[in-house]
């Protein structure tokens, strides 16, 4: 039997993967043996049944008796070895399991076979599996026989730690806590030590501001003693467990220290000013060590300023002015003990307009060839930025019907002096409502302050052929205009190869005038594409495109369609 074994049974406990011997019990029929050492038990048959012969624990295997008995009373031919072990692989991951015998020998994980040499043999044979282990506790079961000959046996199994091979994160340390000295300002963090076999170590991360992570240390040992900040910071602890391969867990439960507090925080800076429709608005990035913030306020920016409320968090809204009104504003930081530092520069910040401009008046929506042109009255407003365009549907009939539109509107019109706007759309006969709201250089406007609006029915033009496209076409037409005046036309659903499409492709226009389609252009097999440089400005354009066979017959016509600005 190997060396780790004794007449009183020796139980092994792991440092880092690596076993340790350690005192256990007697072996007995009641045997238990302290995981990750192997329960082992040696019967008189190769069928691995009856009451054991003996029992009792191994801290590996890895058996020579050659024509031996393994054990007293137990033959040296038609005897059989079965160890066991429960334990904690952590979170798993790529294994290698080694195993070699002679004679038989099967390995099974959680009693599912991972390895089977189980055969009378007069040479040792060897294999090695690679498995993957998921997380957490699982048995392994290593079952030997000899039936005649030599015997003996090996197995081991351990991680595999390439970090090609090896995707598996450990899983995050647990158990942590941090002791706070206020006397030597020192914290002392422990945790419990992880279940991982391919354990490298511990990672210490530091955090002061809440804003980020930074590591502090690594060390194998479960725990670790900082020296924090004493400046009256609130410090954050976090413990990552990384592997051999390099990869890092997940953090820790997080632990917080608050240090003693001897100095005032620092100046804040960053501090920036801008108006609010509730009130002149001031904003500024967090100050370590601060617990809260004064305001201060003056006419000017080198004038006396008094003290005007409280930063809650790291911002402040000053409701106590008038609209438009400008002030100059400094911050103070305040840490836990009412250490107040400096004031900041100042900044200028101001109250917002919370008042819309006028609804428009003189609203008026002409039908067109490619859609409406809206028109209204200049806005009375001295204040505004832009005009937004919104068209809805129509709910309801008459005096008590409603337009329903998104708040975004369908365009913005970017100038104060606008008293019109060119609305695209495919005109066909349709009804449908618009209206228009100014917004101030507050984004104040009527719509977005109350919900309502004033608006207009209108009804489109019908600019739909009368000639309707079939259904069935084994092509589907785009039609879309570019910017530049160009109509650009592509269609799918036949490559150059195909018999319906061998003598090439025909673009036919809608002409409104003959109420016909009128013949564009041929293209060939391999062209699905064409440019309408032609195409008529401020209307709408319908498109069909058919493919044409060899014998110059034409498919049913894909169609397509749309609008030109003027």
């Amino acid at each position: 039997m190997n060396s780790a074994r004794i007449a009183t049974a020796v139980a092994l406990a792991t440092t880092g993967g690596l076993l340790t011997a350690v005192a256990a019990p007697a072996a007995s029929a009641a045997t238990t043996c302290a995981s990750p050492v192997y329960k082992r038990q040696i019967f008189a048959n190769t069928a691995l049944s009856g009451t054991a012969k003996q029992t009792g624990c191994d801290a590996a295997i890895a058996e020579n008796w050659g024509a031996g008995s393994p054990a007293s009373g137990v033959p040296s031919n038609n005897f059989s070895v079965r160890w066991t072990v429960t334990r904690d692989f952590g979170s798993g991951g790529p294994f290698a399991f080694s195993a070699s015998a002679q004679d038989g020998l099967r390995v099974y994980v959680d009693g599912v076979r991972k390895v089977n040499l189980w055969k009378n043999v007069s040479t040792t044979l060897s294999r090695t599996v690679d498995l993957t282990v998921p997380a957490g506790r699982h048995t392994l079961r290593i079952d030997y026989a000899n039936w005649t000959g030599k015997a003996n046996v090996k197995f081991t199994y351990a991680p595999r730690t390439s970090a090609s091979v090896d995707t598996v994160k450990p899983l995050a340390p647990t158990g942590f806590a941090v002791a706070y000295d206020k006397a030597s300002g020192k914290a002392r963090l422990t945790w419990a030590k992880n279940k991982e076999m391919d354990l490298a170590g511990y990672r210490v991360y530091r955090n002061n501001d809440l804003g980020g992570f930074t590591a502090r240390s690594s060390t194998a040992s479960t725990s670790y003693v900082d020296t924090p900040p004493t400046d009256g910071d609130t410090v954050v602890y976090e413990i990552r467990a990384y592997d051999k391969a390099g990869r890092e867990s997940k953090g820790s439960a997080l632990r917080f220290v608050t240090t003693v507090d001897r100095v005032a925080p620092a100046v804040p800076t960053g501090v920036l000013g801008t108006y609010h429709q509730q009130g002149a608005f001031i904003d500024w990035p967090h100050v370590v060590g601060a617990a809260s913030y004064r305001v201060y306020r003056a006419t000017e920016p080198n004038g006396v300023f008094t003290f005007v409320g409280p930063g809650y968090g790291s911002q402040y809204t000053d409701t106590t002015i008038a609209e438009r009104a400008v002030f100059y504003y400094r911050v103070s930081a305040v840490d836990a003990a009412g250490n107040e530092s400096k004031q900041s520069v100042a900044v200028k910040a101001w109250r917002g307009d919370s008042t819309p401009p006028p609804a428009l008046t003189g609203l008026t929506a002409t039908p067109t060839a490619y859609g409406f042109r809206l028109t209204w009255d200049r806005s009375t407003a001295t204040d505004v930025k832009y005009y937004r365009v919104y068209q809805g549907e129509l709910q309801g009939d008459g005096e008590n019907g409603v337009c329903s539109s998104s708040y975004q509107g369908i365009a913005f019109v970017d100038d104060p002096d606008a008293t019109s706007y060119v609305h695209v759309t495919v005109p066909d006969g349709g009804q449908t409502c618009l209206f228009v709201s100014a917004v101030d250089d507050y984004g104040n406007s009527v719509v977005t302050s109350t919900g309502k609006a004033d608006f207009l029915r209108a009804t489109e033009l019908d600019m739909t052929p009368s000639v309707p496209t079939p259904e069935g076409s084994p092509l589907k037409l785009e039609a879309a205009w570019a910017p530049y005046g160009v109509v650009l036309l592509d269609w799918t659903g036949l490559d150059e190869s195909a018999p319906e499409a061998a003598g090439g492709y025909r673009v036919y226009r809608w002409n409104p005038a003959t109420s016909h389609y009128e013949k564009l252009a041929d293209r060939a097999s391999d062209d699905p594409w064409f440019d309408d440089v032609d195409a008529p400005r401020g209307t709408a354009l319908h498109y069909w495109v058919t493919a044409v066979a060899a014998d110059g017959s034409e498919s049913l016509p894909a169609g397509g369609t749309t609008v030109t600005e003027p």
